[in-house]
């Protein structure tokens, strides 16, 4: 089992939006960076563990646990010209980019960016490294585990 953190913007998409959605599953569209891609289509496997984080808001920070609910298959916003993820180079049937189901477990206290940085067991994970901007990080288990203790 792997372990993950996904930033996504409350307004788009929040931990309360995935708990309110048909089996509290929701698809992770819209990721356009290439590595956080293939981490869903190299990395990720159905029941995973997830961090679902609130990114780009007054108070970014882990607000949710969450599961892979599964493989990554097309994101069909990268076909739609209407659609502010719309890429006119990919093909149907050559797609360029790819999402996952996330099945949300449970909403938790806000671990806040400021509180996670403050954190030494924490130091090393990749959202709290200088420019990290990935939507879609590893987690270690150990990381994992520090957390899980916090968010109880």
């Amino acid at each position: 089992m792997a372990y993950w953190l996904m930033k996504s913007e409350p307004d788009e998409v929040s931990i309360d939006d995935a708990l309110a959605a048909p089996n509290q599953t929701v698809p992770w569209f819209g990721v356009r960076n290439y590595q956080a891609r293939n981490f869903m289509r190299d990395g990720m496997q159905v029941g995973d563990g997830v961090l679902f984080y609130h990114s780009s808001c007054p108070e970014p920070g882990i607000a949710g646990l969450a599961e892979v609910a599964s493989a990554a298959y097309p994101d069909d916003t990268q076909f739609d010209p209407n659609s502010h993820y719309y890429d006119a180079k990919s093909k149907r049937e050559e797609p360029r980019w790819l999402m996952v189901d996330v099945k949300a477990v449970r909403k938790t206290r806000l671990l806040s960016l400021a509180q996670l940085r403050t954190i030494p067991e924490l130091d090393d994970m990749v959202v709290l490294q200088k420019g990290s901007r990935l939507s879609i990080t590893p987690v270690t288990p150990a990381q994992w585990k520090t957390l899980q203790a916090l968010l109880k």
